[in-house]
């Protein structure tokens, strides 16, 4: 009798905890710990992260350093700095951590102490790079190219900062990307001892290194002996239209560079260097023009220049790569289906076989990032998340087994919410061919009850959804307001091969546009879902769908009754030559509006603004120079001259993304608003 006393109780106490169960909300959101970063030290017993959090009263993120055995024992954080710190970076023989504070490169013991500045650069340092004997670190700075001393460079910023004619001036395309004006100055790479001292340009001249246009991170190396550095820049004279980028390798102590990727037309980078100093690996495109085609692994042979690919076959995106220590083995990471997974491929492969079948997946089934492999090649570090999980720093053996979870920031906080993983769901799209996407339920998901329907249209196009952690479109805010959310990977979306990813390239409201209508059509039919309460949101190319939408909104299975466009382009016309890379449209659609005006006509939505009638929100940013913010006051002009119930929301301070913490509550808020005023969420 006692026992059953003691069961039915602890029924009634779940029942309870699951009735006070905490909804998860935007400001939980924000409170959420951002851990990555993950840098396995060079012995491989500890490992310094990141972690930000926002300060909401500030309008940002800090982010500071910690340090941790690589067990995930003894965690403490060891910059404490009102400014963020990041970017930790060991040195070569473990005894020192560089990274970035303030604009400047610093460095610090491993408990935190002896920090010591090493760059006075006026216009500051970020992304520290050790030589392999430790003497020197290599940074990035922009700078005015025609200057050849810092003092030129402090001179001329004072000079326009006190000025009151504040025009911008150009000769040049591409004099501005994503959220700033490029017209002056250019990015650099320079090196500095180690101890601190004077900055050396190592990439003078009027050219981005890495090219600003397609940069992919930290793009320089040094080579083991120290002897030469690794930059990349665009040898192209009109930068934005070309996705030219070569890798030149230059002597650290002065000279001529050296262009080792020359003829190939494409895009390479993350110059990586074996230890043994035989070989140069990095990543490379094939196709000019083109920023979604393959990612490959290439290997660069020093004594020969003979260049091979060593994942020919291989049908997916490669990521990361790091090598490991013995030069025997590359670790890198591709997305597949919505997730990011790790693979490896030997550095000296037998090229008199098909290569694809040296390539191996080790760790699958999870999404992880920022990948790092112990020197023995015996333990991989790296940061995961998932939809229901944010970011951790992981560790597993490098046959991917034994996968652990080395911190947990979040884990009693987020315990509260009990948010669901998502759901895998595949259905057939056009030409029947199978597509794939992800459910988000909410968290007190009730199987007798109807839902509304809110559809994440993800933006690129060449880009998917991932089964991870995010802050701009995170799916369990709209899933824990009482709805569910579908968010899939039509055509165009990555992690599904390659010629997935081209066919949407000249077809972008075609047979994506039947992926998605046959998703939505799929998930109303095999899930509790209201036909009658179905709505859609998205940004940049999501924000185009959810314009095309507008005027295509007459499938019969089931009607769209509310729509969210962010950042979406609208006008393409317009758009082509309103946007900084050029090259982007010019692929997209087969030249330019006066080159293939059949191809602007038949996909651009401002054609077919007479079919207007769905009630929209529109949202951008002022400062978004990818899709210019004009794209949305033209569609929300649109919509209140053909009377359809429209609201407009323009962040004067944001780019092409909603950032700083307050202005993405408030985007959330608005967003949230907008579909319960025409879904009627179910609570």
């Amino acid at each position: 009798m006692r026992r059953l006393f003691t069961l039915v109780g602890f029924v009634l106490l779940l029942s309870f905890a699951a009735s006070a169960q905490l909804t998860f909300s935007v400001n939980d959101l924000l409170n959420v710990k951002r851990v990555g970063d993950p840098q396995l030290s060079p012995d491989g017993r500890m490992v310094a992260y990141t972690v930000g959090v926002v300060n909401k009263d500030a309008n940002r993120v800090v982010t500071q350093i910690y340090v941790m055995t690589a067990d995930g024992a003894n965690k403490r954080q060891i910059t404490n700095a009102t400014s963020s710190s990041s970017s930790p970076r060991w040195s070569p023989d473990g005894s020192k951590i560089a990274f970035t504070t303030g604009g400047q490169i610093w460095t610090m013991k491993p408990d935190g102490g002896d920090k010591n500045q090493v760059t006075r650069i006026s216009t500051g340092a970020g992304g520290p790079v050790w030589s392999a004997d430790g003497k020197w670190i290599a940074f990035g700075s922009e700078v005015y190219p025609e200057c050849q001393s810092d003092e030129c460079n402090k001179a001329e910023d004072t000079r326009v900062e006190n000025s009151k004619v504040k025009a911008h001036v150009t000769e040049r395309l591409l004099f501005k990307h994503w959220v700033e004006w490029r017209d002056r100055k250019r990015s650099h790479v320079f090196i500095v001892p180690a101890g601190g001292g004077t900055a050396r340009d190592m990439t003078p001249g009027d050219f981005d290194s890495p090219p600003y246009a397609a940069a992919t991170g930290v793009d320089y190396a040094f080579s083991p002996d120290g002897r030469y550095l690794a930059y990349l820049r665009n040898p192209d004279k009109v930068e934005a239209i070309s996705t030219n980028s070569d890798i030149y390798l230059m002597p650290v102590s002065g000279g001529p560079s050296k262009n080792i990727t020359e003829g190939m037309r494409g895009y390479d980078t993350s110059p990586t260097f074996t230890s043994d100093g035989r070989y140069l690996l990095f990543r490379s495109q094939a196709t000019p023009g083109f920023e979604a085609d393959r990612w490959r692994i290439m290997r660069y042979e020093i004594s020969t220049g003979k260049i091979e690919e060593l994942t020919r076959g291989f049908d997916l995106q490669v990521n990361d790569i790091i090598v490991t220590s013995d030069s025997r083995q590359i670790f890198f990471t591709a997305g597949e289906r919505g997730r990011s997974s790790v693979f490896t491929v030997p550095v000296e492969p037998d090229l008199r076989l098909r290569i694809a079948t040296h390539v191996r997946k080790v760790l699958g089934g999870r999404y992880a990032g920022s990948l790092n492999v112990s020197r023995d090649g015996r333990t991989l570090v790296f940061a995961s998340s998932s939809n229901a999980v944010p970011g951790e720093v992981f560790r597993a053996n490098a046959d991917g087994s034994a996968a652990i979870a080395l911190t947990s920031e979040n884990t009693a906080s987020m315990a509260a919410f009990g948010l669901r993983n998502a759901e895998e769901v595949e259905w057939p799209g056009a030409l029947n061919r199978k597509i794939h996407g992800f459910i988000v339920k909410p968290a007190k998901y009730d199987p007798a009850k109807k839902y509304p329907l809110i559809v994440l249209i993800h933006g690129g196009p060449q880009s998917a959804w991932g089964d991870n952690w995010g802050y701009r479109w995170n799916p369990q805010i709209f899933a824990n307001q009482g709805y569910i959310v579908f968010m899939p990977n039509p055509r165009g979306s990555t992690g599904y091969g390659q010629k997935f990813v081209d066919e949407i390239s000249g077809d972008w409201g075609g047979k994506v546009f039947t992926d998605l209508s046959n998703g939505v059509a799929h998930v109303i039919r095999n899930y509790n879902v209201d036909r009658n309460r179905i709505g859609a949101a998205g940004a940049s190319y999501g924000g185009y769908m959810v314009d095309w939408i507008l005027g295509h909104n007459s499938d019969p299975r089931f009607k769209y009754k509310a729509l969210v466009s962010h950042a979406g382009v609208y006008n393409l016309e317009s758009m082509a030559t309103a946007t900084e890379e050029i090259w982007f449209v010019n692929w997209d659609f087969k030249g330019m509006p006066w080159e293939n005006p059949v191809s602007y006509n038949r996909w651009s939505p401002h054609k077919f603004a007479r079919n207007f009638s769905t009630p929209t929100l529109v949202t951008a940013g002022e400062l978004d120079y990818r899709v210019p913010v004009d794209q949305s006051l033209q569609l929300y002009t649109t919509l209140q001259l053909r009377g359809v119930e429209s609201k407009l929301v323009i962040f004067p301070d944001e780019g092409h993304w909603i950032l700083k913490p307050q202005n993405s509550e408030f985007w959330y808020k608005n967003v949230i608003d907008w579909f319960d005023k025409y879904l009627t969420p179910t609570k």
